[in-house]
């Protein structure tokens, strides 16, 4: 991995005086750092901040150069950023180059990330972007997971242990650097137009294969709601940890139902053999903690950042999914399926 600063998305820049002020005059604006500007999110929270008038210059670098080398380093002190957004961890081996790569990326190049930080002199925001997944999914846990709910099961394989693992080092790094404001945001799994995952490619199935004897609730939050809650941290400076997910939940039989895919309840001896079949039907990165949401599913209180942030999703679960239904082509079986949740 190299060439952390060869993508640079430049923008949101006056184009005269340099918006830094010099170090010894008063910064004009926010410069705000975006690592993992590549992706469909980074790409629109770099809109996003573009378009925010406290915000004076805005940089993207490519998530997999850039979390990955110690390159990183240079482009901080290059870029010389009030704020950071962290968007560089990958939830999918298959696009890391596999789950060895793939951890590399999530939790030795947040490190790397988290480094380069502790030596900016002038950091004053840290936003991270995390995931629902840190609370693993287990047959005992509660119904609504809030931030300080301690996790019945911690994940200990897959993307759930390198986020809980890249939290760790960030909390490490809060208390090094208390003048930094440091904000992780624990995500849902994304739905909506441009949104990829293999959660999504599962539910889209023509044939839905599910856990004989199981119906979990599932929560989605909206892509474009996820970036709001992404631009609201980097922008308002608030500290601490927050779920983020759409209102309500679904269960899976009502998603199914709703998408138009009927199911095929399944007798499983163990994830290993349910998530075999569910990659012989061609979704590759179908983990065990994917197996383990469409088994026990997941639901995350979203009080905090609401009170704190004054952030409200524009879409509930239902809408999101229904977005990403009419975005792929897919034909619903429900007229309005959306009312009600």
């Amino acid at each position: 991995m190299s060439g952390a600063g060869r993508t640079p998305a430049d923008g949101g820049h006056d184009g005269g005086q340099d918006d830094r002020g010099g170090r010894s005059g008063p910064r004009r604006g926010r410069r705000v750092l975006v690592i993992g500007a590549d992706g469909r999110l980074g790409r629109s929270v770099v809109e996003a901040l573009r378009a925010q008038g406290a915000v004076r210059f805005v940089a993207g670098a490519d998530g997999a150069d850039a979390s990955g080398s110690p390159a990183i380093a240079r482009l901080i002190a290059d870029a010389d950023p009030d704020t950071v957004v962290h968007l560089g961890l990958e939830p999918r081996p298959s696009h890391a180059g596999g789950r060895a790569a793939m951890k590399e990326r999530n939790v030795i190049g947040t490190m790397q990330v988290l480094a380069a930080c502790s030596k900016a002199p002038g950091l004053q925001r840290l936003v991270v972007k995390s995931s629902g997944a840190v609370y693993g999914c287990a047959p005992r846990d509660p119904a609504l997971f809030a931030e300080d709910t301690p996790p019945h099961q911690p994940p200990t394989s897959g993307y759930g242990k390198d986020v809980a693992e890249a939290e760790g080092y960030v909390r490490g790094f809060a208390r090094r650097r208390p003048d930094v404001a440091v904000s992780v945001l624990r995500f849902a799994p994304f739905a909506g137009p441009g949104v990829a995952s293999p959660l999504l490619d599962y539910l889209t199935m023509p044939v839905v294969p599910t856990v004989l004897g199981y119906d979990p609730r599932l929560q989605f939050v909206h892509i474009d709601d996820a970036v709001r809650a992404l631009v609201l941290a980097a922008v308002g400076g608030h500290p601490g940890t927050y779920n983020v997910a759409g209102d309500g939940a679904m269960l899976l039989s009502q998603i199914t139902r709703r998408l138009g895919r009927p199911t095929f309840p399944v007798v499983s001896f163990g994830s290993g053999l349910f998530g075999a079949l569910i990659r012989r039907a061609g979704i590759a990165d179908f983990t065990p903690d994917q197996v383990a949401l469409v088994r026990y599913g997941r639901v995350l209180d979203t009080a905090r950042l609401k009170a704190r942030l004054g952030w409200q999703p524009e879409h509930t679960t239902a809408q999101a999914l229904r977005a990403h239904a009419e975005a792929v082509g897919l034909t619903t079986l429900v007229p309005g399926w959306t009312k009600g949740y």
